[in-house]
């Protein structure tokens, strides 16, 4: 199978494309931004393709992160991912942030739980806590960090994603030490591939997944009086 997978979900905007017959990942680039994901996109995604020699008719599934994370980015990947899927007539599928950052650490160790944390700012985060093995012991939400160090604090656990050094910093001598403290700004692009290849299309739809209302609201001072 061959998937290309996007990711601008946070501080990087990234595209990989997998294929799982000749060699796994082929081609990938991840540029580092915090701003200009929709600029960046569709020149970095060309220059993937042409380093993977591939049209986007050759893709077999297209693999895109929802969120939590930037609504403005989580959007510009969203979209960039259906108007490929659409136009090469190839199906799409909508990962989670939060399942991307864990991914690699439940594949390379299974002796330890994953909480993985993306900054929300104002002392919140976006947090999903994963078993050993990869099963969610719950949903993705919108949690105080507070919430996130009591959760890393009950066990030796795998800390993951952009709010990743805030969990660790905030645990005690008495909670349990980190197994790994991995504070990536985004995830690896290469595993949002090999994920997109294996989750079902039925239950991975492309739909944004942001937890929480913009922090911009339209003022009713703003609005024009209707004729």
């Amino acid at each position: 199978m061959r998937v290309i997978a996007i990711d601008t979900t946070l501080a990087a905007c990234s595209a990989a494309v997998l294929d799982t017959v000749y060699g796994g990942v082929v081609a990938s680039e991840s540029l580092p931004m915090t701003r200009g994901h929709a600029e960046a996109l569709m020149p970095l995604l060309k220059r993937v393709m042409q380093e993977a020699d591939l049209t986007f008719t050759d893709i077999d599934r297209v693999a895109v992160t929802t969120g939590p994370g930037s609504f403005t980015g989580l959007r510009v990947g969203i979209a960039a991912a259906r108007g490929i899927a659409l136009a090469a007539g190839k199906p799409i599928v909508g990962l989670s942030t939060l399942s991307a950052y864990a991914a690699p650490h439940m594949a390379a160790d299974e002796r330890f739980p994953v909480v993985a944390a993306i900054d929300a700012r104002h002392a919140h985060v976006y947090l999903q806590v994963f078993s050993p093995g990869g099963r969610s012991f719950s949903a993705a939400r919108l949690a105080p960090l507070r919430e996130a160090i009591a959760a890393a604090a009950q066990e030796p656990s795998c800390i993951v994603g952009s709010a990743a050094q805030s969990v660790a910093a905030g645990l005690s001598d008495a909670d349990a030490p980190p197994a790994i403290v991995d504070a990536r700004p985004a995830p690896d692009i290469a595993w949002v591939a090999r994920m997109g290849a294996v989750v079902p299309e039925s239950r991975s739809l492309p739909k944004p997944l942001y937890l929480r209302a913009p922090d911009a609201q339209p003022q009713n001072a703003a609005q024009l009086p209707r004729r």
